[in-house]
């Protein structure tokens, strides 16, 4: 069923409304656009599915937007990022209750972000139809695949909730996974602060002088593509971006002259911006400006123990069934063989609690790895008694 009117849409949502849980998808474009361009929504209930044509003329999406925030209702997604983003971007709202079961499945042993048709066929033993994955959705009328299509895309996913909470609640883990929608519903996540866009390259820049003119000239970028919503790159590409901010171009000759600047860019409107942003950047004072992170090379019994902790993590993840990447990054291996008190997400919540104290304990050399049976086991270690000489 195809909706198109803002009535339809809003009976619909009544009814969603009135059960304990809608599974949620969205078909969207952003290959020519900064914003994500909505197209059509789909959800359902255990009664009925619907996909909801956003682009259709006098559409009003508020019912939708209302029962997202519904508190009464789980708002099942399947990668939910981009999908919350779409909403937090329309409404300034973020679906919650909130249930990703990509997260899910990766709590579960599933593996690392497996994808929806993945998920489908290991939960339900279905085969997906994706042959209209690609199609263009702004474009109108809707083909009778596209909407059989999107309709699927959420007619599944109550299998698999309904799979998937069974699972958690047998093996004790929905709480690991209401932790980890903490970040998908907080509206930190997807904020695009212009102010903030350096951060993305903040190991790509050595020196405080790089940082300053990155900072401007990154924050310049992102304000030039919301408001014309267009992609970053169309507006500057990444690796221009980090070579103006570490050559630091005052003049817009000096602009040109730089390998990175296509012919006679540094005349036009936005290099003179980048000038000018340039010039802003390195008029900041140094002493109000980021502590720039610099990685110490590991030493060697870091660069050991970083070696050991992965292989303790391989173990903790299939004795539990629970994807690696979940548990800890590479990262979090590495800031943990530095620090004991590494904020990292592996020495906090379940994760601690699972592989944590382990990692501490093997570390120290509390504990200690050994083969069993042609598997990886820990093994207490007494500690070595020191007699002294007489």
């Amino acid at each position: 069923m195809l909706i198109t009117s803002p009535n339809e849409l809003a009976a619909i949502c009544a009814r969603l409304a009135k059960h304990p849980f809608v599974t949620v998808d969205t078909e969207f474009l952003r290959e020519t656009t900064f914003w994500p361009k909505l197209c059509v929504i789909q959800l359902a209930s255990p009664d009925e599915a619907v996909a909801v044509d956003a682009l259709a003329p006098g559409m009003d999406l508020q019912p939708f937007f209302d029962l997202m925030v519904n508190p009464d209702v789980v708002k099942v997604f399947h990668a939910a990022r981009q999908d919350v983003e779409i909403v937090w971007h329309l409404a300034k709202c973020i679906p919650s209750p909130l249930f990703d079961s990509q997260v899910a499945a990766m709590v579960l042993g599933y593996g690392d972000s497996i994808s929806y048709d993945q998920l489908v066929q290991r939960t339900n033993g279905t085969q997906l139809d994706k042959t209209s994955r690609f199609t263009d959705w702004s474009k109108r009328p809707l083909s009778e695949a596209q909407i059989v299509y999107a309709i699927a895309d959420v007619t599944h996913l109550r299998d698999v909730y309904v799979k998937l909470t069974g699972e958690l609640k047998k093996r004790g883990r929905s709480e690991w996974v209401a932790e980890e929608m903490g970040v998908l519903t907080s509206p930190e996540t997807y904020r695009q602060e212009p102010e903030r866009a350096w951060e993305r390259f903040r190991n790509r820049v050595r020196k405080p002088r790089e940082l300053a003119v990155l900072m401007d000239v990154a924050a310049w970028r992102e304000r030039e593509a919301q408001a014309r919503d267009v992609p970053r790159s169309r507006v500057l590409k990444d690796d221009n971006l980090i070579d103006i901010a570490m050559t630091g171009p005052k003049t817009a000759e000096a602009l040109g002259a730089m390998r990175s600047t296509p012919k006679g860019w540094e005349r036009s409107r936005d290099g003179a911006a980048v000038v000018e942003a340039v010039l802003q950047g390195l008029a900041r004072d140094p002493k109000t400006l980021p502590a720039i992170e610099r990685h110490r090379p590991q030493n060697q019994a870091q660069s050991a123990t970083v070696e050991l902790l992965k292989v303790m993590l391989k173990m903790v993840a299939e004795k539990h069934h629970v994807a690696a990447k979940v548990i800890a990054t590479s990262d979090d291996l590495d800031r943990i063989a530095e620090d004991d008190e590494a904020d990292v997400a592996a020495l906090k919540g379940w994760r601690r609690e699972l592989f944590g104290e382990m990692a501490l304990a093997l570390k120290h050399g509390k504990l200690a790895l050994a083969m069993e049976r042609g598997r990886v086991v820990t093994v207490e270690r007494v500690p070595a008694v020191v007699i002294a000489e007489a």
